[in-house]
């Protein structure tokens, strides 16, 4: 049996830019952190040659081509297991429509779960990138490549892709007492909605052409907050975070609603330094950058979501539990 635990993200600055129809033209920049929330994989060989699939539903085939589950079908494609295994999938938080990349962590852990079972290690790089080829290549989703990145990579990520095909991961290490002001300013929140990031991106990679000049702030932004954090400038995030949900807004008419919008407008006048939407927009979480002095008046004002307490974290998707046992013998 294997299990893995991958860790979710919050996408700080720069989303978008990570679409391949974006930056293999022009560079794109995200900088994004791991959290203490996680996806759960467990393989587990079995005693016939089904192969069981467990989610929010359970799954029994044959053939792995008979599976609907696209990720575990393609995954273990991947992976070169062809029959005779259960695979349960467990998450902290609901995993559908959160902003939290997810769906990532999931076929991250998964690919780390079944090549362990297969006795292969591999590398975060070869999660992130088979992760991506399944997901945007195999599965034809319209998603950017951050998020696979940081559930390989974990901690606090600046990545930059292209232009070209190129992905460059620099982890930004910060003094211990710098790590705990920055995780004790971030506040999550739960909006209550629920949605397809797939429609969002959609309309998003169409607009590209006609939203260059945000596009491009947000990358730029991302480098800035980025450089900020290096140079102990811990305002810098907030900053950048409060420009840069300006600049995602426009990127596609989904990303926000007026519910979003109230939300945010709230938050900043209670105090916090910075407001967004997690992920493509439209819903999931609410990520605010605040003063712990301005935090309470925050909750005071967003009593109708609910608080998600969370840590950084500095470790991507790992093995926790490896027990090879024959059962056959």
């Amino acid at each position: 049996m294997i299990i893995t635990q991958t860790p979710l993200r919050i996408g700080l600055v720069g989303g978008g830019t990570d679409l391949p129809s974006y930056y293999r033209e022009h560079g794109g920049r995200v900088l994004n952190a791991a959290i203490d929330k996680y996806v759960y994989v467990v393989v587990k060989q079995r005693f016939d040659d089904e192969i069981y699939v467990n989610y929010s539903r359970k799954e029994i085939v044959s053939r792995v081509e008979d599976l609907e589950h696209e990720l575990v079908r393609e995954a273990l494609h991947m992976a070169g297991v062809r029959s005779g295994v259960e695979i349960t999938t467990l998450a902290d938080i609901p995993s559908a429509g959160s902003g939290l990349g997810s769906s990532s962590s999931v076929t991250v852990g998964l690919l780390h779960a079944l090549f362990a079972y297969q006795g292969r290690q591999v590398t975060a790089e070869e999660l992130a990138e088979r992760a991506c080829a399944i997901e945007i290549d195999r599965c034809r989703k319209p998603i950017g490549k951050q998020d696979q990145y940081a559930a390989a990579f974990g901690g606090l990520c600046d990545l930059q892709f292209g232009p070209g095909d190129g992905v460059g991961v620099e982890q930004i290490e910060l003094p211990t007492a710098d790590r705990r002001k920055l995780q004790e300013e971030l506040m999550l929140f739960f909006t209550g909605i629920t949605r397809s990031a797939d429609t969002i991106l959609g309309e998003q990679n169409a607009n590209i052409g006609d939203r260059l000049p945000q596009l491009g702030q947000l990358r730029d932004l991302a480098g800035e907050a980025a450089d900020g954090l290096r140079g102990r400038d811990l305002s810098a995030l907030g900053t950048a975070l409060r420009k840069s949900w300006e600049a995602k807004r426009a990127l596609a008419s989904g990303v926000s609603n007026p519910q979003i919008d109230e939300a945010v407008e709230a938050a900043l006048s209670a105090g916090a330094s910075g407001a967004k939407v997690t992920g493509a927009g439209g819903g999931g979480f609410l990520l605010v950058t605040c003063p712990l002095e301005h935090q309470q008046a925050v909750r005071d004002r967003l009593t109708t979501m609910r608080e998600l307490p969370i840590k950084l974290e500095r470790l991507g998707s790992r093995v926790i539990f490896n027990v090879h046992r024959d059962i056959w013998s």
